[in-house]
């Protein structure tokens, strides 16, 4: 059972910047992707980032491309969600997840509890 720790949401000002984390059980990783996903008001929950823990493979949302930097930390067994440059569209509910993997299929199978990042205009 893999269990998911989120943390770093918050309030900021278009522009800023804040950085998301989230913490994993160890060794239950390792064959899994680690991704973002957001949820707006009134929106369906949409893909944000993922990164495989073993290769460190990335693969973005063409709305944070260029703004979002996703990365891990092997030792801490933690994924991180580094946010720049916000917007206010970008105010959602974060939620992390891993990923199986199956070819270029990903099945989230467990998820965070999610953290409220709001971006202020």
């Amino acid at each position: 059972q893999v269990q998911l720790v989120e943390s770093g949401g918050g309030l900021v000002q278009a522009g800023g910047s804040l950085r998301l984390s989230c913490a994993a059980s160890p060794r239950t990783l390792s064959t899994y992707g680690l991704g973002w996903f957001r949820q707006a008001p009134g929106k369906e929950r949409e893909f944000v980032a993922r990164i495989m823990w073993a290769f460190g493979d990335t693969d973005y949302a063409d709305s944070v491309k260029g703004r979002f930097t996703i990365s891990r930390s092997i030792a801490k067994n933690t994924v991180y969600l580094q946010m720049n440059s916000l917007k206010p569209e970008d105010t959602a509910v974060y939620y992390c997840a891993a990923e199986r993997r199956a070819g270029s299929v990903f099945t989230p199978d467990y998820w965070g509890q999610g953290t409220q990042v709001t971006v202020s205009s």
